[in-house]
């Protein structure tokens, strides 16, 4: 890295943390350059530069990796939790490099969750003008019509918020249970949820398959894995 960048961004490149959180830090006073307290996050910085965040030194990686885990339920895609939940970063093995999660998944759900070492590639991930597709299988209890999906399917505003046009389709059902294939690009706060809540759908399971071009496959629970990148992912 021959051009300088701002010190929040070398941070969430480094994987330290997100950049929004490295303001935070630096904020708090305990960010430093080449020894002398940074008090900005437009404070530039190039890879000679000696960084600091407390006592650790903080250094970028040359080359991004990219991790997918299968979430079980009952965990939270956070580094802290005040009502001590446990945490997807306790099913990382502690010889792994600092990671950061593409996205999150809530409480209940299950499936693939991306973890880089690169805070840009995260980010890039992450924006909803990216168009990166998440495919979900949702299992409802219950016979569902397919009137419902059609409606969804062209936008829906639920409690103030619009729901832009999502892809939901039937995968399979029987007497007790309906799976549904849903796939969405904005990927909302609990969107998912909230559609379903709306039309009074108990949702049994809800498991994330893909994420762009990243596919769940055959990871266990709990299990992680390198992957590579895919090419203009």
């Amino acid at each position: 890295m021959q051009n300088k960048m701002r010190i929040a961004k070398f941070i969430a490149n480094a994987g330290y943390c997100s950049r929004r959180e490295a303001e935070k830090l630096i904020e708090k006073r305990i960010v430093r350059i080449n020894n002398n307290l940074c008090l900005h996050p437009s404070d530039t910085v190039s890879e000679n530069d000696k960084i600091t965040i407390g006592k650790q030194i903080i250094k970028l990686s040359q080359t991004i990796k990219l991790w997918k885990l299968y979430k079980p339920i009952k965990y939270i895609c956070s580094n802290k939790d005040e009502q001590n939940r446990k945490k997807i970063f306790d099913l990382i093995p502690s010889d792994f490099p600092r990671t950061i999660s593409i996205g999150r998944l809530d409480f209940m759900s299950e499936g693939l969750i991306l973890l880089t070492n690169n805070g840009d590639y995260s980010r890039k991930l992450e924006l909803p003008d990216k168009g990166y597709e998440r495919i979900y299988r949702v299992c409802i209890r219950g016979k569902i019509e397919k009137k419902y999906l059609e409606i969804i399917n062209k936008g829906i505003e639920i409690n103030k918020i619009i729901y832009k046009k999502i892809k939901i389709k039937i995968d399979k059902s029987d007497k007790n249970f309906t799976w549904l294939i849903v796939k969405l690009k904005e990927g909302k706060n609990r969107e998912i949820r909230n559609i379903c809540k709306y039309f009074s759908w108990q949702i049994v399971k809800l498991i994330r398959i893909q994420y762009g071009p990243y596919k769940l496959g055959d990871l266990k629970v709990g299990e992680i894995k390198e992957i590579k990148l895919i090419k203009h992912a």
